[in-house]
């Protein structure tokens, strides 16, 4: 077994634990930072593979800013720790059933194999040829609309963020946007009249208060 083997079953094994933990955290903090184990493990994989484009946008991406996002809204949203409010064992078959599919759907496609590429249809690759700027020209000519479609949806849900961590409870301090607006200087400022008062003139000391 060479070293890309031994890595390759290493950042596999952490990968399955931490998404094992994603799942079974029974604090929500805990479960996002075992997400980013796993999303740093994946990467680590997808550079093994030579895809260094998908890796670093892995890392840069979702453990840079879609994870701490994460991280921030669940650490925001004071989220009960109850156990009643979990149900883990009432969703349990649901989870069961579809992992059951998915890990049949897995080994069917390990099972009958990936088709083989002969060397008749592999086109020759330049000495400058760059991976990163080829996929580039592809997202933003072919793939444009969906990406356009993939940004608004971040959108949407970075506005749903906000409006849960400012939604109306005890502790939170949201302010209306409307009565900001319907604000006037009158019911800001209020003017006090006040009369006019005459300085006190300076008392003279005697001399033996002075000595004191």
């Amino acid at each position: 077994m060479d070293y890309q083997t031994g890595f390759f079953y290493l950042f596999a094994a952490v990968l399955l634990f931490a998404a094992y933990r994603v799942v079974t955290a029974h604090n929500p903090v805990h479960a996002v930072l075992y997400l980013m184990l796993s999303f740093s493990q994946a990467a680590a994989l997808w550079l093994l593979l030579k895809a260094e484009f998908l890796g670093l946008t892995l890392v840069l991406v979702y453990l840079g800013a879609v994870m701490v996002l994460f991280l921030f809204v669940v650490m925001m949203l004071d989220i009960k720790l109850d156990d009643d409010r979990w149900g883990f064992w009432q969703n349990f078959p649901l989870a069961a059933a579809l992992g059951a599919l998915v890990a049949v759907e897995i080994i069917a496609v390990l099972w009958v194999g990936f088709p083989t590429v002969t060397g008749e249809g592999i086109a020759a690759v330049p000495a400058n040829y760059s991976n990163t700027k080829e996929l580039g020209k592809l997202l933003y000519t072919e793939y444009l609309y969906p990406i356009e479609v993939a940004a608004v949806i971040l959108l949407v849900a970075m506005f749903a963020a906000i409006a849960l961590t400012l939604r109306q409870r005890k502790d939170s301090k949201a302010i209306d946007p409307g009565l900001q607006v319907k604000v006037r200087a009158s019911d800001r400022l209020v003017v006090l009249p006040m009369t006019a008062t005459q300085k006190a003139a300076p008392v003279a000391l005697s001399n033996e208060e002075g000595q004191a």
